[in-house]
């Protein structure tokens, strides 16, 4: 018989975690070139892939009449070709440098974006840099964009959720406001675009002085101040007239438009109107309710409408600010955002289930929010910052959007503080005055013939069918 073994098993300590390390949104270093261009700078130190954003005053309302979408061509035709070099050499010096450039065009002005690696970075400044001061604008490419932009329009008009946008704009504002039209242009527009007036449009709006470029990025080691001045530094250009800005107006008399869709097996939903902007104090409590009300899977329209319901696979309730400008001397601004739920149902439950949202606003206004669906949200919102600003790009993101809108350069670490100590009581009373039950105007692209009359007997406002 042989004797027992005796094992001993020496356990470490277990590890204990360490204190939670506070985070905040990064803080920009803002300069100014010697020709007026003005240069937010964010070191984020291992990201190895720089981000630059830069903000072109050039706002779609300052499109001429009649060539609605001329900001979007322009944008496009940056990057094909300059003094230097034509379309083709342009592309391939910046895949040599394993760099995008990308551009587009919005309400509040044109934006290019470039993601580059450190070590390329001087050189890609100086492509981004010649696409500036000289684009070619060549008539060959200029008209091949136009072409291109007209053959998007129709599968636009295809798609159910851009047309339920561009109807929504077009209810919501005055025709002759900019914000009721389409931003790209339409066909009749877009056609009228060529490069003499894209030239125009740049010389009369593009200027380094009312520029605005953000680099983030690990700038340990590069001298950015050095290959700032060598590219975006050459650029000259005078300086520019203050730009007025006429006050947004909008009109959401509660009613229902049907886009028809004969045929169409689904209802595409987008009921909206305008509303405070980022300036307004509300902000943070209008973003904390609204993402309680339709911001992620688990928030109130979702439990609502597709988990009791089945109606659909998910609904969302969001604010997008459109235009946002500097507080005046009397501390009023001329900004606005467009408030909105979106989603999509089977046409057969298009009236259920628009009684049913109407239900849950209902409820939302005489129960208000619970402490447990604020205290998710806060959670969600701020705690997932650290994940949502892991890239710089997206940090410049969110920085080039604070330049377009006028805030200070601190004003996304202040809303996550602000956010944090918003009430539920606040919250509520912001999203009941966001989407007020007989303010909002509905859009619905769908099939008329099945889905008017169930709508009409909701009682939600008037209703008219438009063709789609």
């Amino acid at each position: 018989m042989s004797d027992a073994v005796t094992t001993t098993m020496t356990f470490h300590p277990q590890p204990r975690p360490g204190a939670a390390k506070p985070w905040a949104f990064p803080a920009p270093e803002r300069a100014e070139l010697s020709n007026g261009l003005t240069v937010l700078r964010c070191h984020r130190p291992g990201q190895q892939v720089v981000a630059v954003e830069i903000n072109l005053a050039a706002p779609l309302e300052a499109e001429p009449a009649g060539l609605d979408g001329i900001a979007t061509i322009m944008a496009r035709a940056l990057s094909e070709g300059t003094d230097k070099h034509t379309a083709e050499e342009f592309a391939a010096e910046l895949e040599r440098c394993g760099a995008t450039l990308d551009a587009h065009a919005d309400h509040p002005g044109v934006r290019v974006s470039l993601e580059v690696p450190v070590s390329r970075l001087p050189k890609a400044l100086g492509l981004l840099a010649d696409a500036l001061r000289a684009p070619a604008f060549p008539e060959g490419e200029v008209e091949r964009l136009v072409r291109n932009r007209l053959d998007e329009i129709p599968h636009e008009l295809a798609n159910p959720a851009r047309r339920a946008s561009m109807a929504l704009s077009k209810e919501l504002f005055p025709a002759e406001a900019r914000m009721s039209r389409p931003r790209q242009g339409t066909q009749e527009t877009v056609e009228g675009i060529d490069a003499a007036a894209v030239r125009a449009f740049y010389e009369a709006h593009v200027r380094p002085s009312t520029t605005t470029a953000v680099v983030v990025g690990d700038l340990t080691g590069v001298d950015l101040d050095k290959a700032l001045a060598e590219t975006l530094g050459t650029w000259t250009g005078g300086a520019a007239e203050p730009r007025p800005m006429a006050p947004i107006t909008a009109d959401d008399t509660g009613r229902v438009v049907i886009v028809d869709r004969p045929g169409a097996v689904q209802t595409q939903l987008l009921i909206g109107r305008i509303g405070a902007d980022r300036h307004d104090r509300v902000w943070p409590a209008q973003v904390l309710g609204t993402y309680c009300l339709g911001g992620t899977l688990t928030s109130r329209l979702d439990r609502v409408l597709r988990e009791e319901k089945g109606y659909t696979y998910g609904v969302r309730a969001f604010g997008q600010v459109l235009r946002s400008t500097a507080p005046d001397a009397s501390g009023g601004a001329t900004g606005a955002a467009m408030l909105a739920i979106s989603g999509s149902v089977a046409t057969e439950v298009t009236g259920p289930a628009l009684e049913d949202l109407w239900k849950v606003l209902g409820t939302l206004k005489e129960e208000g929010l619970t402490d447990a669906e604020r205290d998710v949200a806060v959670q969600n919102l701020v705690g997932v910052a650290p994940l949502k600003y892991e890239t710089a790009a997206a940090v410049a993101g969110t920085l080039a959007d604070q330049v377009e809108q006028h805030l200070p350069d601190d004003f996304q670490a202040q809303l996550y503080t602000r956010l944090a100590e918003t009430g539920t009581v606040e919250a509520t009373a912001a999203v009941v005055s966001a989407f007020p039950p007989d303010r909002l105007v509905t859009v619905l692209v769908g099939d008329a013939s099945k889905i008017e009359e169930p709508v009409k007997a909701l009682g939600i406002g008037e209703v008219r069918v438009i063709q789609g």
